[in-house]
């Protein structure tokens, strides 16, 4: 298990928090969700150990995700308690880019390395309806204010949206283009039926090169966004967790692309 996991496995994508700023439409309903309780949440210190574990187990690449991660207080601390984990050789993040005007230098100086912007369209309105709260003019200052900082490559991830924003996906070519952003394009995943695809411009969505594991604001360990398996750190330990979570990774060879992992059990 140890063995494989070793040759396999070299990226953790945590959630921060489950909080958001923004409420997108392909991402919740218009009213939001239920947040957790403050309690239940990680601290910093347990995110910490479990990566300590996880880089013996072959771990060397972070990704901070939310929600929207930069509205957990004081993230740049944490930043800093990863990069001071000798193995951690990559700390990236995902972001709506609102809050890095304020933010982009610090988490820089913490140890951040790199960031992914999404940007569905330059249409303030369209903007507008597809994020319900979202400010265009924040994000692109955002934009800057991580090329300023030096958290390079700077990436954008466009998800296509059926029928919506097509017609936008020039525009952000030019814009990413005249900036010299990296640009993904990520179709829309069907929540209902687990359905998902490759990420166009990325190695995302493709089972036989997977190589990462997610940890849940709430501590569980899981194999795969698209299934229901989620073994949590603080009942059955940290160590544990992982093993059972690579155990349910699919096996490097798998040849298909787009998968449905709604019948998966463990």
């Amino acid at each position: 298990m140890l063995d494989r996991f070793n040759r396999h496995i070299t990226y953790l994508r945590i959630s921060v928090t489950d909080r958001c700023n923004f409420r997108c439409e392909y991402c919740m309903p218009a009213e939001g969700v239920p947040w957790k309780p403050h309690e239940e949440i990680l601290s910093f210190r347990e995110i910490a150990d479990i990566v300590k574990v996880g880089t013996k187990l072959g771990i060397k690449k972070i990704r901070l995700t939310g929600g929207e991660p930069l509205v957990r207080k004081d993230l740049p601390e944490l930043i800093k308690m990863l990069a001071e984990i000798p193995e951690i050789e990559e700390i990236g993040m995902t972001t709506n880019g609102v809050l890095l005007p304020k933010y982009a230098q610090q988490l820089k100086e913490a140890g951040l390395t790199r960031v992914n912007i999404s940007l569905d369209t330059l249409d303030p309105e369209k903007f507008r309806k597809i994020t319900r709260l979202g400010n265009l003019d924040d994000v692109l200052k955002g934009i800057d204010a991580a090329l300023e900082a030096g958290l390079l490559p700077v990436k954008i991830n466009f998800v296509r949206i059926p029928g919506e924003n097509e017609p936008d996906e020039q525009a952000v070519r030019e814009f990413c283009k005249n900036k010299s952003l990296k640009l993904r394009f990520i179709r829309q995943m069907d929540l209902r039926t687990g359905e998902f695809y490759a990420v166009d411009g990325g190695e995302g969505g493709v089972c036989n090169i997977c190589n990462r594991l997610r940890l849940t604001a709430d501590g569980f360990i899981v194999p795969c966004l698209h299934s229901d398996l989620r073994y949590s750190t603080r009942e059955l330990g940290i160590q544990e967790a992982y093993s059972k979570a690579v155990h349910f990774k699919p096996e490097k060879g798998t040849s298909s692309t787009t998968h449905d992992f709604s019948n998966i059990g463990g």
